[in-house]
């Protein structure tokens, strides 16, 4: 599912990028990595705020619904 439907304060396992290289790359670079755990603190509108290590990251609708977890 991706994260914008993903429940709140459960620590998830993200299983696919479906975006263009360069975004990969970008996601990559913040720490957002398949099998990586993520933790998502809020959703609103589209835009989620996660926490990925020890910090937080805000996500807007476009990169929030091409980040899929289970």
């Amino acid at each position: 599912m991706p994260i914008v439907l993903a429940p709140t304060n459960k620590i998830l396992k993200i299983v696919r990028i479906s975006a263009d290289e360069k975004t990969k790359k970008h996601l990559e670079n913040l720490g957002i990595t398949i099998n990586g755990d993520i933790t998502i603190l809020s959703s609103s509108g589209g835009t989620v705020v996660c926490k990925i290590k020890d910090g937080r990251i805000a996500l807007d609708r476009n990169l929030s619904t091409h980040i899929f977890v289970a």
